[in-house]
């Protein structure tokens, strides 16, 4: 079967994309806006609405292929590519990556999605990293629907893995709003909650630390208190976006005794950490994360830490692993580009005892978030992101029905 044509449409994201540059500087929220000068090169403000590229394969039998092209909340930031605007980037994809694709066999996922992720121009350069998610996102669905099998079932042919038989546990993320949307997490029974942006000290850490404790103590009593049923017992997973290096000058020991006080705080519920410090570039965060890991284990925690910022790309995420820098990666999927590298990602962490988190960002799609329930349900990592936005209603119904229509259908094809 062939793809007869390819066509793209501009769309809007679940989100926003924020400079956040200008925000750990300082920039302000103002409602939903945050005030102050942008410090990312392409952002014309500190926050701005989030767009998308719907990428569509037409098929010889009439069914139409899907997948959206997005980029993270903050693009620009921790080593990744630059922001991603539809009117910029739709000229490209018609130009280039349509004749790779258009009136082109249907052959295997794998080989095409090698097509566009792979490909470098004469400088060495490989398409926008939100071109290659979207684009390779359609291609497993071309895939798919040429062979009658759920996108799931592709992945497990072709990478010899096995389709989970229970719902992939889901993280659900607050936003700003983590007292009210953490309510709602906790009444939808979320397994891994909320998440927290913590990404100003002042204003949201405390210059000690101490509004993350007073948070963490706050809401594992809600938990305590509220919970929906009698075995509801989540773990409670927190973004510092680099925010502990600042409070404690990068202090490793500090930071690690803080964290293991902090586990104290959310008991008996489990603690993960992420992003405890940002040291600017790729080699020094790893040097970071792995001693903070080794601080923990000579503390005895059972608390973890997640890599996120550096930690981009499928090689990253090898990296990271192989040199034990932190005891989870979050596979950020927009920033690995093609979603090829975001399944050999979770396949690779769970290979080599590292905790696999399929995450993502709040800036994506419905699409995007359907199409990584399929990766979450055929490589099983141990939690998959509520996606896109940071309401918490509409992110987790999205990803936790597209699981369970995969769970329904999966033996039924």
């Amino acid at each position: 079967m062939k793809i007869k044509k390819v066509i793209c449409s501009p769309g809007k994201t679940g989100f926003y994309f924020d400079d956040q540059k200008a925000i750990k500087a300082g920039a302000k929220n103002d409602g939903a806006f945050y005030v102050g000068n942008v410090m990312t090169p392409g952002f014309t403000s500190v926050r701005q609405m989030g767009e998308s590229i719907s990428i569509l394969f037409v098929l010889e039998n009439g069914a139409i292929a899907h997948g959206d092209c997005a980029a993270v909340q903050y693009s620009g930031a921790g080593g990744r590519d630059p922001l991603f605007l539809a009117e910029n980037f739709i000229p490209i994809i018609e130009k280039e990556i349509r004749p790779m694709y258009e009136g082109k066999e249907i052959g295997t996922f794998r080989e095409m999605a090698d097509r566009v992720d792979k490909y470098t121009n004469a400088e060495g350069k490989q398409y926008h990293t939100a071109i290659r998610y979207g684009v390779t996102q359609a291609c497993l669905d071309a895939v798919a629907k040429s062979q009658n099998k759920l996108m799931a079932q592709v992945i497990a042919d072709e990478y010899n893995v096995t389709i989970a038989d229970t719902m992939i546990p889901i993280f659900t993320q607050s936003g700003d709003d983590r007292y009210q949307n953490a309510d709602k997490m906790i009444m939808k029974g979320a397994a891994v909650l909320p998440h927290a942006l913590f990404n100003h000290v002042a204003d949201k850490v405390g210059l000690k630390g101490e509004k993350i404790e007073a948070y963490v103590e706050w809401l594992r009593n809600r938990i305590i208190e509220h919970k929906p049923f009698e075995s509801y017992h989540p773990t409670i997973h927190i973004d510092v976006y680099g925010t502990l290096g600042l409070v404690f000058d990068n202090d490793f020991k500090k930071i690690a005794e803080y964290i293991a006080n902090l586990a104290k705080i959310a008991t008996p519920f489990h603690l993960r950490v992420e992003g405890p410090v940002d040291m600017g570039e790729k080699e020094a965060q790893i040097v970071a994360l792995a001693e903070i890991r080794h601080q923990m284990e000579l503390l005895g925690t059972e608390a973890e830490i997640v890599a996120d910022e550096w930690c981009n790309t499928l090689e990253d995420i090898r990296d990271f692993t192989e040199r034990k820098a932190g005891h989870m990666a979050q596979i950020k999927t927009p920033d690995l580009g093609g979603i090829n590298n975001t399944i050999e990602a979770v396949i690779f962490c769970k290979d080599n005892n590292m905790g696999a988190y399929l995450g993502g960002t709040c800036n994506e799609t419905n699409r995007s978030a359907e199409v990584c329930a399929h990766i979450a349900m055929a490589t099983k990592p141990v939690q998959y992101l509520a996606k896109p936005g940071m309401g918490v209603d509409e992110g987790y119904m999205i990803v936790f029905n597209e699981m369970s229509r995969i769970l329904a259908l999966k033996d039924a094809l």
